[in-house]
């Protein structure tokens, strides 16, 4: 039996991270360890930590690499350095927790050492855990939609967006999606960003009708892209900038130019080749912090909704019943209740 792997220690900035079990395969495409990721988020370290900073961050580990099974953990664990900092937050059942909270890039190797493949902030700063600084646009693919349906669906959302005096940040999903994050004043709750977030993702959806869609239900999608405005809920996460994803090529969801976006390939954008765009280009999601946007406009769309017609959408199951929400049943299943 082959003796225990040494650990490694790393040193970034006034600390040291320590690095268990440095050679094992985490991802397989090019046989890159869990060491190779600690590395890879010190390379891209200021433009990572930009995404997660005194933000909530649940823990989603892979102790086992990409391709093997994951747990989401909440709760920091007890066992941890002592320089480790948590902020406490409450979740729609009512219990609260303390979760990981960055404050520099020890603490995301910290959190990659522990298997954290990518990083999964709240939408809130430490300060006020209550109201999002953040409006996030998750562009769902459905199986059988090309990635030019989803290019398309993020130049339209920029469209509305900068149509009601806000603009976002683009990334790729480092699956089969883009992301864009909308910075904004942290003046409404969640109820009300979500609100948000809904009359957008309508919106685009009466635009371009045969690609993109808002229906929470699967059997209503199509193949289409769908626009996830749930989540914008309550303690919903979104890997954020630069984090790696779980596959094999180990991609990033790596931020871009508007203009990068016609021509993006999640396909290049890699543990393995990130890391010399992040150092030759800097980063493009480096002024997401430079100015913060209002709400007004998206909600005063969302107002018209309200009064053409269109209630509230279906929130995630775990939510209590909401105000205005409709029956929160599929479709199909409905109709089988009602009967002919």
């Amino acid at each position: 039996m082959a003796p225990p792997e040494p650990p490694v220690e790393i040193e970034v900035g006034s600390r040291t991270v320590t690095v268990t079990n440095p050679g094992k395969v985490f991802f397989s495409a090019r046989g890159e360890t869990k060491l190779d990721l600690v590395t890879y988020y010190l390379a891209v370290g200021e433009g990572a930590l930009l995404g997660v900073r005194d933000r909530p961050t649940v823990l989603k580990r892979y102790p086992n690499g990409a391709e093997g099974e994951f747990f989401y953990q909440k709760r920091v664990p007890e066992k941890r350095p002592e320089w480790i900092e948590t902020v406490t937050v409450g979740f729609p059942s009512g219990r609260h927790a303390e979760e990981l909270c960055p404050v520099d890039v020890a603490h995301i190797l910290w959190a990659a050492n522990l298997g954290c493949l990518d990083l999964n902030p709240w939408p809130v700063r430490r300060a006020d855990v209550e109201h999002p600084d953040e409006l996030r646009v998750d562009l769902d693919p459905q199986p059988g939609v090309v990635f030019d349906d989803v290019r398309r669906v993020a130049l339209e959302s920029r469209a509305v967006l900068a149509e009601h005096g806000l603009a976002g940040f683009p990334k790729t999903s480092g699956s089969r999606g883009i992301h864009v994050n909308v910075p904004v004043e942290p003046r409404w709750d969640f109820t009300e960003v979500r609100r948000a977030a809904l009359a957008l993702a309508r919106e685009v959806e009466r635009r371009l009708p045969d690609i993109a869609t808002s229906k929470w239900w699967k059997e209503e999608r199509g193949e289409r892209v769908f626009i996830d405005y749930n989540q914008n809920a309550r303690d919903r996460t979104v890997a954020s900038a630069y984090s790696v994803r779980a596959n094999p090529e180990g991609r990033v969801s790596c931020p871009l130019d508007w203009d990068e976006v016609p021509d993006a390939e999640p396909g290049d954008l890699t543990i393995a080749t990130v890391p010399d765009r992040y150092a030759s280009r800097g980063d493009p999601g480096a002024g997401l912090d430079d100015r913060r946007y209002a709400l007004d406009g998206l909600l005063e769309l969302a107002a018209r909704d309200e009064a053409g017609g269109l209630g509230d959408a279906p929130w995630p199951p775990h939510f209590a019943k909401q105000r205005g929400e409709g029956r929160r049943v599929a479709p199909s299943r409905a109709r089988r209740k009602e009967g002919p």
